[in-house]
């Protein structure tokens, strides 16, 4: 069977911002790392999200209670990855968890899980933020292939991220929200550039497992092409190292 799967110490974390002893929510996404958690490299190609992927199954242990984990990605090798949806149904504190591939178990890593644990997607320190017509607020031309422009005060913008906590109406874990439109039972605060923005919906991204999706509508701040983009809910805010491009 070769070597046992391990996780790194730290390893679990948050699947938007991977940052080390943050906190993951219930439904949010978060991800692994370590050695050997897979013996292949398998993404999830269907929804609801299968326990299994790949060999690989990731358990939640908490007390006499297990909750498994749906997957997302598994990649081998010794610097394996696993991308996953935090259980629903998991209480706030800290839990232990466990990898298992083909049957060999990891040693549990132990994890806090927070009620809220809010993050943006990012890609080189730039928040996944998309205008009205499907381009990124950034800087134009800020990536080679890229469709992207800033966004101007007053414009409507839809934010990715993850970790916003329960929504209004339960939804089974692995499953996306196409059924219906699901909000944050807490309606977080949006800041562009230090300014307050108003939040037009917050809730689960209807086609996207456990992503997080925010309507915002861009205050009149002053332009830029790094203006931080912060998302705070439950007392607690997101990096402020993530940026939009605003114009004017």
């Amino acid at each position: 069977m070769g070597q046992a799967p391990a996780i790194a110490s730290g390893g679990v974390v948050n699947g938007a911002s991977f940052e080390k002893g943050q906190p993951i929510a219930p439904g949010s996404l978060f991800s692994i790392f370590g050695t050997q958690l897979a013996s292949k490299t398998a993404q999830a190609d269907s929804i609801p999200l299968s326990t299994s992927l790949g060999g690989v199954s990731v358990q939640f242990v908490s007390g006499s209670t297990t909750f498994n984990a749906p997957l997302l990605f598994v990649q081998p090798g010794a610097a394996s990855q696993i991308n996953a949806q935090v259980p629903w149904e998991l209480a706030s504190g800290t839990v232990n968890v466990v990898v298992t591939r083909d049957g060999v178990a990891s040693a549990p890593a132990p994890v806090t899980i927070g009620a809220a644990s809010p993050a943006i997607f990012s890609s080189s320190g730039r928040a996944v933020a998309v205008n009205t017509d499907g381009s990124l607020a950034w800087p134009a031309g800020a990536v080679a292939g890229a469709n992207s422009h800033p966004a101007k005060p007053g414009d409507v913008i839809t934010i990715y991220a993850s970790g916003l906590g329960p929504v209004d109406s339960p939804v089974a874990d692995g499953h996306n929200s196409l059924d219906k439109l699901r909000h944050t039972q807490t309606m977080p605060v949006v800041m562009v550039g230090g300014m307050g923005a108003d939040v037009l919906f917050a809730g689960l991204s209807p086609q996207f497992v456990g992503v997080n999706q925010l309507n915002v509508k861009i205050p009149n701040v002053a332009p830029g092409d790094a203006v931080p983009l912060q998302i705070q809910i439950g007392g607690v805010t997101s990096s402020a190292s993530l940026t939009i491009a605003i114009g004017q």
